[in-house]
């Protein structure tokens, strides 16, 4: 008859840590084994779990911005939002979009206050360096979104309804903006008003340029979707989306035009100046978009 052996024997203490290892290393390659039989997936159960709770909360997080945006009034996306036909591309950059815009008021009220406060040119100009880098940032942003979803961007989906009325290209149009802040500006220098001039003009020029060759684009997928017959309709339809990819490209130049007039304003006026022209022009944009809630909450007949 075999003898049971008390607690703490020999026999207990000879599973120690290191065969503890050995036996678990054991168990785990024989899993294998039998997962490789069945034809199951190479890749680590583990690392797929992690990979797709790291994806569950970007995503919860995502949903939890964009709902904050919206309640928010800061943009109101016609393309469905989270739960419509939105792409991650697009719905990554709106809430970036989000985030700026939220940075974006705290420079103002910095802008407000150094201008009320009569800080230093040299303090002043600190905060509007950072005001032209906050801009920066955004068309930084917006040539990662052109690549993912450009649709997006040119519908203006990402900004509110009131903007999307005098939207070009996916952005403001420089010569228009220009023409808004000249009155807001006085007094300019006559070399000031020369420079600002030059610069309207330049704008416009470049402006006509990009509109007339999205045009020819435009007639261009046109003619290709039209023609043909139907049995080489997909063929057409390939050369038509190798097209459709040069619309990265005029959104990309657009925003280099309204980046260029930012930095050239800049350089024109002075600091206490350009203070002034950058917060004119967030406190534009923040009426536009006030009056696109009013428009949303407002009854309808």
């Amino acid at each position: 008859m075999l003898q049971r052996k008390g607690v703490g024997s020999t026999s207990d203490r000879v599973l120690d840590a290191k065969t503890s290892r050995r036996l678990a290393q054991n168990r785990e390659a024989a899993r294998r084994e039998q997962a490789q039989k069945k034809g199951a997936c190479q890749f680590p159960v583990t690392a797929y779990v992690q990979q797709l709770e790291s994806s569950r909360l970007r995503l919860t997080q995502l949903e939890q911005d964009l709902q904050r945006a919206r309640s928010q009034g800061l943009y109101f996306g016609g393309g469905g939002g989270v739960s419509g036909n939105i792409s991650s591309g697009a719905a990554i950059f709106d809430m970036e979009y989000s985030r700026w815009l939220d940075d974006d008021h705290r420079l103002m009220s910095e802008l407000r206050m150094g201008l009320q406060a009569h800080l230093s040119d040299g303090d002043l100009r600190v905060i509007v360096d950072g005001y032209i880098a906050h801009y920066d940032e955004i068309f930084r942003l917006k040539v990662l979104a052109a690549k993912s979803d450009v649709f997006h961007l040119i519908t203006g989906m990402w900004t509110t309804p009131a903007e999307r009325c005098f939207l070009w290209m996916g952005g403001f149009r420089p010569s228009e903006l220009i023409k808004m802040l000249i009155p807001q500006l006085d007094p300019l220098t006559e070399q000031q008003i020369v420079g600002i001039y030059n610069l309207q003009q330049s704008s416009q020029q470049a402006e006509e340029a990009l509109t007339q060759g999205l045009e020819q684009l435009q007639q261009s997928l046109i003619d290709t979707i039209a023609s043909g017959s139907i049995n080489d309709g997909m063929h057409h339809m390939v050369v038509a989306l190798g097209k459709l990819t040069n619309l990265e490209g005029f959104v990309r130049q657009a925003d280099n035009l309204r980046q260029q007039t930012l930095h050239q304003l800049h350089r024109i006026l002075t600091v206490r100046q350009a203070a002034r022209c950058f917060l004119v022009i967030g406190e534009y944009y923040g009426r536009l978009r006030a009056l696109s809630s009013l428009w949303v909450s407002g009854p309808r007949e």
